[in-house]
């Protein structure tokens, strides 16, 4: 396991900061139940340009290894995300969506023979018990539909995590152009299913624009190619415990734009998620010190 760089996890950090924002953006600048069409026009315009500029077509095998990546990471998640943000408020969806480090700490020693400390345990309990004070309040209220979908797509990004970090990149393919594979491949699975279900919205105003925008470019393109730049360089559980900055980011711009309270116990909240992305690394970290030191065969 290589040595984890300050560097790649402040750069890979910086994807689900931006995620963090998904919450506000969706309610704020979007047509109102429209999510098919939300992860449509994240994805498939952003895809497409990078598939262009960087001439990036799959061959052979990565036909089907794009598309179910492209399905796990992108077409799937994106719709469930957006589902469970008109679903659940920005609070519960987020603590539903915790669940995923625990995903992945399974599915990444099921298919790529991680070991499971006792110390991620300890981290993904911590990290949801952080969330939950983050967001949780008194008056939230749930459908079993939306938290059905909240941890579908937890699962789904959990695994699309998992075999990107196994399959890893095309020979020949660069990081723009894995990206924009990826973007769209699943914007072209949610293209018709959009037309199909929810169709065109009758009149798009100047903020759904400017928000659609913002969701492509910065919250798909700029993102996404910082995310699987990190799944490749830091260790699986690192990077999935870096998630859970989503809704510490999110608590903060309900804050600031938003006018939502901010209580002593998100505050500590806000200490234990933190606690626990940096407890995780501690876990990853420690190994290698092992090994650097000749202790660990």
């Amino acid at each position: 396991m290589a040595r984890i760089s300050p560097r790649d996890l402040f750069i890979t950090a910086l994807a689900p900061m931006v995620w963090g924002s998904t919450y506000l953006v969706t309610t704020q600048f979007l047509p109102a139940d429209r999510p098919l069409l939300a992860a449509t026009v994240r994805a498939l315009p952003a895809g497409i340009v990078l598939m262009l500029l960087t001439r990036t077509w799959p061959r052979g095998s990565w036909w089907f290894k794009a598309a179910a990546l492209g399905a796990l990471n992108i077409g799937l998640f994106f719709f469930l995300l957006f589902f469970t943000a008109y679903q659940l408020p920005g609070g519960l969806a987020a603590l539903v969506g915790s669940i995923q480090p625990l995903f992945v700490l399974f599915l990444g020693a099921l298919l790529l023979g991680e070991r499971i400390r006792p110390a991620h345990i300890v981290a993904c309990a911590v990290g949801a018990a952080g969330v939950g004070l983050l967001v949780l309040r008194s008056d939230a209220s749930l459908t079993v539909i939306g938290v059905l979908a909240g941890m579908a797509g937890a699962l789904s990004m959990a695994a699309g995590i998992v075999l990107t970090k196994r399959w890893g990149r095309p020979d020949g393919v660069g990081l723009l152009g894995f990206t924009g594979l990826q973007l769209a491949m699943g914007g072209v699975m949610l293209l018709p299913v959009t037309l199909v279900v929810e169709g065109l919205p009758g009149s798009v105003s100047l903020p759904n624009v400017a928000g659609f925008a913002y969701l492509s470019v910065i919250g798909a393109l700029a993102a996404y190619a910082v995310w699987f730049r990190g799944i490749q360089r830091l260790p699986t559980m690192v990077v999935s415990f870096l998630g859970f900055l989503s809704p510490l980011v999110a608590t903060v711009l309900g804050f600031v734009f938003l006018g939502e309270s901010l209580s002593g116990w998100q505050i500590v909240g806000a200490v234990l998620v933190l606690g626990a992305v940096g407890l995780v690394q501690g876990a990853d970290a420690v190994p290698n010190l092992r090994k650097k030191s000749g202790t660990l065969t």
